[in-house]
């Protein structure tokens, strides 16, 4: 199956001059089992960015950029419109997560054990940002699980691998980090439950540049509440019987 699929990876990029050239290099030095484009878009960054993206150059890159800042979501959304693979996986610019595991998430697929594959982070004294960051992800998490009667581990993973087709036809709306609620909300509403592989974490701090915050958890909150009760008010409703 290896040969008959491409593998999109997303990447976008706001203010990561610090880290984006070592991600790319290592993104670039998989050897990965199928095709693979990466697709970058800067979402308009102040840092210089976009200069170190214009010094790199490789035939898998597609680079695009974002005259104003609008968020990780609307960058998503710019990445998936360029894709031209089959499946797709996000891989953030901050090297919090391991390029190297991407081939771990494929396996499942390239096996036909699934289409839809998180990678589930494994939260340590070494890979936490925080005791409240963690048990953020645990509450949202449980959260969801409860509502769809699902049982997933690590709902807000950046590691969420699936066909390109249907994160399309899931048409996303959150411009920022809810894109990752909406996300699970909507395969789980449908019934898909990912299926989920070990991978490596390092949370960096604030000062390193972590930008979500409990806001980004509140609003999970309620983007999940709002895709469950569309799917109860869309259910089909019993006809009363006469006696």
């Amino acid at each position: 199956m290896s040969g008959e699929v491409k593998l999109s990876i997303l990447m976008p990029v706001y203010n990561e001059a610090r880290t984006v050239q070592a991600v790319l290099k290592r993104v670039l030095d998989v050897d990965f089992p199928c095709p693979v484009e990466v697709v970058i878009v800067d979402d308009a960054s102040t840092d210089g960015t976009a200069e170190i993206l214009g010094d790199i150059h490789d035939e898998r890159l597609v680079k695009l950029r974002h005259p104003a800042n609008r968020g990780k979501g609307a960058a998503i959304r710019t990445a998936v419109g360029a894709a031209t693979g089959d499946f797709m996986v996000p891989l953030d610019a901050d090297l919090e997560y391991q390029p190297e595991e991407i081939p771990r998430l494929l396996e499942p697929v390239l096996s036909g054990e699934a289409e839809v594959v998180y990678g589930n982070r494994g939260f340590g004294s070494h890979a936490a940002y925080s005791f409240w960051y963690v048990m953020g992800n645990k509450g949202v998490t449980t959260f969801a699980n409860v509502l769809f009667n699902a049982y997933i581990a690590d709902l807000e993973t950046c590691f969420k691998l699936m066909p390109l087709d249907l994160l399309r036809s899931l048409r996303i709306t959150s411009e920022g980090f809810g894109m990752e609620a909406e996300i699970t909300g909507k395969l789980l509403a449908r019934g898909i439950r990912p299926f989920e592989v070990p991978i490596t974490y390092r949370a960096r701090s604030r000062e390193a540049g972590k930008k979500i915050t409990w806001r980004d958890g509140v609003e999970a909150i309620w983007i999940l509440s709002r895709i469950r009760l569309s799917t109860w008010r869309s259910a089909p409703r019993r006809a009363k019987t006469g006696r």
